[in-house]
């Protein structure tokens, strides 16, 4: 039922998009030629642009469909949903500026601005509404896809857990086959209902949208069983995988020649051209925030200065890219003292050692600036992880799972960590979630959201003392 609903619903949207193309095609014309009347028509009549419509409609439904956006969207966000418009719409506006280029053809790049642009809002438009309608008549009950869970286990219960705290997705579970769990034996409301060997019985008996193979890794012998009983009845099937608590990461699969290769960590930043691309941001960055706050950093060093016995700079080794050791530079806030008392742990509310400049420094994060020059000679980033003292690094590594994941790319100046509170004196595990996150999901995008986060609410720190 749900396969032929969703051939129809996809026949549907494919007609939708088709008319919301040709709205925004004719309304960018409008705009472009008639109730702007910023360029005459003449040769721009609306036969000539009819016919290049023919061109546009078919190229256009074809890439939404290689796009991706006519797949099912059950689990997946709107963000994600909205970024295909926009992407399919980038890739069709661009296949057409380069035949129009090729073939000389005499079309407005105006109008075809417009257009992209009021296709880009119809489109997004209608998939938000088409989402919140399916999401209302889900949670109703209505248009589901119907589930059963072979095998208990800890991904058993994760899977559990985000279908029910999901009831938008439009997911229901029937109940679960296990071998070693007692039938009646319940988890949040779901059930054990039979074992592994009356499955073939329950796929001829009963018909399901999608099987979901749980099983718990010492019961991996059963797969290939499960997998062919599956596919002889032609349901759809899908394995989650019982490995978190050993591979604690999204792991990714490359092709070696026919043989699937599990990489257990995925770090964008290994690929040289990210890398690049990241540090030719940093440099750049660097040397424009040094000409923003050179005056302010020349005051504050001045106040330093005047205040307290000492250097202006204090420059302290971390651990960085590699585990290799650098001196990270900060503004002084705290009196000089030995090595010993400098060395003893972070500072703590109502600390005696901070300055008064220091504690305004400390507390807006103006005493970070110095870490600028370190951004230039390449020990750090702008954005990454925050970079630890090595006796603390010691320390982490053998407490903290993970911990040491943090060195496989450069520490930052700010990162997804700092601009969601975990900084200073709070949690070191919530700390090393937040940049094993960033680590396997970097993007440029992902460090610009880093950066104006930092803006807006990341100077101010409540944890620094």
């Amino acid at each position: 039922m749900i396969k032929d609903n969703q051939k129809t619903f996809n026949q549907l949207h494919i007609l939708a998009d088709a008319f919301f193309v040709l709205l925004s095609y004719a309304l960018a014309y409008m705009l472009r030629f008639v109730w702007l009347d910023m360029h005459k028509a003449g040769d721009y009549t609306v036969e000539s642009y009819a016919r290049f419509f023919v061109v546009a409609l078919p190229v256009y439904i074809l890439i939404y469909w290689f796009g991706g956006l006519y797949a099912p969207k059950r689990g997946k966000s709107m963000y994600w949903e909205l970024w295909l418009v926009l992407k399919a719409n980038i890739i069709s506006g661009a296949g057409f500026m380069v035949l129009l280029f090729l073939f000389k053809m005499d079309i407005s790049r105006g109008f075809l601005a417009m257009f992209f642009g009021t296709n880009v809002v119809f489109e997004s438009a209608f998939r938000y509404c088409v989402r919140k309608l399916l999401e209302h008549i889900r949670r109703k009950g209505k248009n589901l896809k119907h589930i059963l869970i072979v095998g208990y286990s800890r991904a058993a219960e994760a899977y559990i857990d985000r279908i029910l705290s999901n009831p938008q997705w439009g997911y229901f579970i029937h109940g679960i086959l296990d071998d070693k769990m007692a039938v009646g034996t319940r988890y949040k409301k779901i059930a054990v209902v039979g074992t592994m060997e009356e499955l073939s019985s329950y796929l001829k008996e009963r018909e399901y949208d999608e099987i979901a193979i749980t099983l718990s890794i010492e019961e991996y012998e059963k797969l290939e069983r499960l997998v062919t009983a599956c596919e002889y009845s032609g349901v759809h099937t899908k394995f989650i995988p019982d490995y978190n608590h050993i591979v604690p990461t999204v792991p990714y699969i490359e092709d070696l020649e026919g043989l699937p290769v599990i990489n257990i960590r995925k770090v964008p930043l290994s690929n040289t051209v990210n890398r690049a691309i990241k540090r030719t941001v940093d440099i750049i960055g660097a040397f424009t925030a040094l000409i923003l706050f050179s005056i302010p950093m020349l005051i504050v060093a001045i106040v330093i200065k005047c205040t307290s016995k000492g250097p202006v700079i204090f420059s302290q080794v971390r651990v960085g890219l590699h585990n290799k050791e650098f001196k990270m530079y900060k503004f002084r806030s705290m009196v000089v003292q030995d090595a010993t008392a400098e060395a003893k742990a972070w500072t703590t509310k109502n600390d005696t050692r901070v300055t008064g400049i220091g504690k305004i420094i400390r507390k807006t994060s103006i005493d970070e600036l110095p870490q600028l020059f370190n951004v230039l000679k390449g020990d750090m980033s702008l954005v990454g992880p925050r970079p630890e003292r090595p006796k603390f690094v010691e320390k982490f590594k053998e407490e903290i799972p993970r911990y040491m994941i943090k060195h496989q790319v450069r520490p930052g100046i700010t990162g997804w960590a700092q601009v969601n509170g975990y900084r200073g004196d709070t949690s070191i595990r919530k700390r090393i979630e937040h940049d094993v996150h960033y680590i396997e999901n970097w993007t440029l995008g992902f460090d610009v959201k880093i950066l104006f986060m930092t803006i807006f609410k990341g100077f101010i720190n409540k944890n620094a003392y």
